[in-house]
Protein backbone atom coordinates (compact mmCIF):
# COMPACT_ATOMS: atom_id res chain seq x y z
CA UNK A 1 0.00 0.00 0.00
CA UNK A 2 0.86 3.72 -0.44
CA UNK A 3 3.31 4.73 2.68
CA UNK A 4 4.09 8.43 2.90
CA UNK A 5 6.77 9.23 5.81
CA UNK A 6 8.08 12.92 6.21
CA UNK A 7 10.96 14.15 7.95
CA UNK A 8 13.45 16.89 8.75
CA UNK A 9 10.96 19.06 10.75
CA UNK A 10 12.11 20.65 14.19
CA UNK A 11 12.59 24.08 15.70
CA UNK A 12 14.18 26.58 13.83
CA UNK A 13 14.51 30.09 14.60
CA UNK A 14 13.10 33.58 12.16
CA UNK A 15 15.56 33.47 9.18
CA UNK A 16 16.69 30.15 8.97
CA UNK A 17 16.35 27.07 7.20
CA UNK A 18 15.16 23.86 6.73
CA UNK A 19 14.49 20.82 4.27
CA UNK A 20 12.13 18.60 4.56
CA UNK A 21 12.00 14.72 3.45
CA UNK A 22 9.40 12.71 2.06
CA UNK A 23 9.97 8.59 1.53
CA UNK A 24 7.28 7.36 -0.73
CA UNK A 25 6.94 3.60 -1.52
CA UNK A 26 3.97 1.38 -2.28
CA UNK A 27 3.33 3.24 -5.94
CA UNK A 28 5.32 3.63 -9.21
CA UNK A 29 6.55 7.23 -7.63
CA UNK A 30 8.27 8.37 -10.68
CA UNK A 31 4.51 8.48 -12.79
CA UNK A 32 2.90 10.49 -10.04
CA UNK A 33 2.61 14.37 -9.03
CA UNK A 34 3.75 14.85 -5.62
CA UNK A 35 2.63 18.06 -3.17
CA UNK A 36 3.39 19.31 -0.32
CA UNK A 37 0.48 20.96 2.14
CA UNK A 38 0.79 22.57 5.33
CA UNK A 39 -1.70 23.02 8.24
CA UNK A 40 -1.23 25.93 10.86
CA UNK A 41 -2.94 25.58 14.12
CA UNK A 42 -6.89 26.04 13.80
CA UNK A 43 -6.39 26.54 10.44
CA UNK A 44 -7.12 24.82 6.91
CA UNK A 45 -4.49 22.50 5.46
CA UNK A 46 -3.05 24.78 2.58
CA UNK A 47 -1.50 23.38 -0.83
CA UNK A 48 2.06 24.70 -0.62
CA UNK A 49 4.30 23.18 -3.77
CA UNK A 50 3.79 20.65 -6.64
CA UNK A 51 6.29 18.60 -8.85
CA UNK A 52 5.30 17.02 -11.99
CA UNK A 53 6.68 13.59 -12.46
CA UNK A 54 9.43 14.71 -14.84
CA UNK A 55 10.56 17.47 -13.01
CA UNK A 56 13.66 17.31 -10.82
CA UNK A 57 13.54 20.60 -9.01
CA UNK A 58 11.19 23.18 -9.18
CA UNK A 59 7.35 23.28 -9.33
CA UNK A 60 4.04 25.44 -8.59
CA UNK A 61 4.04 27.29 -5.28
CA UNK A 62 1.14 29.04 -3.37
CA UNK A 63 1.75 32.97 -3.85
CA UNK A 64 2.31 33.47 -0.38
CA UNK A 65 5.28 32.21 -0.02
CA UNK A 66 7.23 34.68 -2.04
CA UNK A 67 9.78 32.13 -3.18
CA UNK A 68 11.44 31.13 -0.37
CA UNK A 69 10.21 27.64 -0.95
CA UNK A 70 11.90 24.78 -3.33
CA UNK A 71 10.50 21.31 -4.50
CA UNK A 72 12.83 19.02 -5.55
CA UNK A 73 12.73 15.28 -6.30
CA UNK A 74 14.98 12.66 -6.65
CA UNK A 75 12.63 9.16 -8.60
CA UNK A 76 15.60 6.76 -8.42
CA UNK A 77 15.27 6.71 -4.60
CA UNK A 78 11.49 7.72 -4.56
CA UNK A 79 12.43 10.89 -2.46
CA UNK A 80 10.88 14.25 -2.47
CA UNK A 81 11.79 16.95 -0.68
CA UNK A 82 10.86 20.86 0.64
CA UNK A 83 13.86 23.32 1.14
CA UNK A 84 13.03 26.44 2.96
CA UNK A 85 14.34 29.05 3.25
CA UNK A 86 14.23 32.64 5.23
CA UNK A 87 11.53 31.10 7.73
CA UNK A 88 8.91 33.01 9.25
CA UNK A 89 7.22 32.57 12.09
CA UNK A 90 3.83 32.41 10.24
CA UNK A 91 5.48 29.59 8.53
CA UNK A 92 4.98 27.00 11.95
CA UNK A 93 2.71 24.18 10.46
CA UNK A 94 2.62 20.95 10.22
CA UNK A 95 3.72 19.70 6.94
CA UNK A 96 2.62 17.31 5.00
CA UNK A 97 3.01 14.75 1.88
CA UNK A 98 0.32 13.87 -0.62
CA UNK A 99 0.03 12.15 -3.95
CA UNK A 100 -3.37 11.57 -5.56
CA UNK A 101 -4.00 8.16 -7.09
CA UNK A 102 -7.06 8.15 -8.85
CA UNK A 103 -9.53 9.55 -6.33
CA UNK A 104 -7.76 8.78 -3.27
CA UNK A 105 -5.63 10.97 -1.29
CA UNK A 106 -2.71 9.64 0.06
CA UNK A 107 -1.17 11.43 3.18
CA UNK A 108 1.89 10.75 5.37
CA UNK A 109 1.70 11.96 9.58
CA UNK A 110 3.19 15.08 8.91
CA UNK A 111 5.83 16.53 10.36
CA UNK A 112 5.69 19.46 12.61
CA UNK A 113 7.65 23.05 11.72
CA UNK A 114 8.40 25.30 14.13
CA UNK A 115 9.44 28.95 13.82
CA UNK A 116 9.98 30.84 16.85
CA UNK A 117 13.04 32.82 18.69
Amino acid sequence: QVQLVESGGGLVQPGGSLRLSCAASGFIFSTFAMYWYRQAPGKERLLIATITPETRSGGHYAEFLEGRFTISRDNANNMVYLQMNSLKTEDTAVYYCNTLRGLTNHWGQGTQVTVSS
